[in-house]
């Protein structure tokens, strides 16, 4: 490897400009030297604003992964690519960060593992909640074994209202689901990181197409085509994992709820609970009384100043890129994001034929 970390980037479109660009370009080990998109404006101005010197612009991804010097690429497309781009590139000798969700299906999340442990490059998956605050203290405590066996959680994925109506999230055949694989997968991703137990048993699904239908809706980004909205706007998952633990998965796009939460989880465990409903909080039982902590995740404590801070996702691109340089295992490693993938699909199969999916 170079000096500097070469990245590529394949597909250049809203997470690539919310998100990964802005934060690669913080870290002085990363050179932002290839972008690919099939709208080529797109990748011209991604170069434009973030590319080195003499970058290069692309519309076939396989033009980009030719280039033997790139050590690194993101792939932010479409769910339908994932697998096809990310094995084309973990073949052409490329680390892989690859949005979330791992995969369309599980077959081809499973493909894309395979495709990683062969060639010996590094895979992760951008689920960039786990870098939240919040998330990586809770994950401290239930390493340590505070909550004792988390035997219950739930996975809260909840919008009232707020379907995401540019792109192509309402497209089926495109992104393989609605919410449930849209930002279902994140709080699914949490709740199995926190409990450290990614041995699913039985799966029971539901989906439903209700608000979906309706004309001139309210919503944030303005109301949707009913025409063109071929996705679930809610999905919910029971999910009994080997061990006996439960989980429950519930998310929405929309939903006539006043119970809101995204990305977030709660678990119940022999020994104590914690849920980040209202920030992040603890229960337990001590000294024969009930006790609830609140956590005070503030970096600050001095007047007129908030501390050092890192963003989630400054976060997330600084520790993917050092595991690279400093060849150390990802946060997210690519055989958990697969057994999410495999619940998801689980969930979309109970749904559609009213029966319960086994694992083996």
């Amino acid at each position: 490897m170079t000096e500097k970390v070469q990245v590529g980037i394949i597909g250049c479109g809203g997470i690539a400009f919310g998100k990964h660009l802005p934060s690669l370009s913080k870290r002085q080990q990363v050179e932002l030297v290839a972008f690919c998109d099939v709208k080529k404006e797109k990748a011209e101005q991604a170069a434009k604003e973030y590319g080195v010197e003499g970058s290069s612009v692309y519309q076939n991804y396989q033009d980009l992964l030719k280039d033997s010097a790139i050590d690194v690429v993101h792939v932010l497309t479409p769910n339908i690519s994932h697998a096809e781009i990310s094995i084309a590139a973990l073949q052409a000798d490329k680390h892989v960060m690859c949005e979330k969700p791992m995969a369309k299906t599980a077959e081809e999340a499973k493909a894309m593992l395979e495709a990683a442990n062969q060639s010996n490059k590094k895979l992760t998956i951008g689920y960039n909640n786990r870098f939240r605050p919040d998330s990586r203290y809770l994950k401290q405590v239930c390493d340590r074994g505070d909550l004792g066996e988390i035997y219950f959680a739930k996975a809260h994925a909840i919008r009232r209202r707020a379907v995401p109506t540019w792109g192509v999230f309402l497209d089926e055949e495109k992104q393989g689901g609605g919410p449930l694989i849209d930002i279902g997968t994140h709080a699914l991703d949490l709740t199995l990181w926190m409990m450290n137990n990614y041995e699913p048993k039985v799966v029971m699904g539901a989906t439903h197409h209700q608000l979906g239908k309706k004309e001139n809706a309210a919503n944030p980004w303005g109301s949707w085509d009913p025409k063109a909205f071929n996705v679930e706007d809610s999905a919910f998952g029971f999910i009994t994992m080997k061990n006996g633990a439960t989980i429950i998965l519930e998310s929405s796009w929309a939903l006539n709820s006043l119970d809101v939460d995204e990305a977030k989880c709660s678990l119940s465990g022999s020994e104590g609970g914690a849920d980040m409903k209202d920030g992040l909080r603890m229960n337990g039982e001590e000294f024969g009384k009930l006790y609830t902590t609140n956590v005070d995740l503030g970096a600050g404590g001095v007047a007129f100043y908030d501390g050092e801070t890192e963003s989630d996702a400054d976060l997330e691109a600084r520790l993917w890129i050092e595991s690279i340089i400093e060849d150390k295992e990802t946060v997210v490693q690519p055989q958990q994001a697969l057994v999410v993938t495999q619940i998801l699909e689980a969930i979309y199969q109970s749904a559609k034929t009213g029966k319960a999916v086994y694992f083996d």
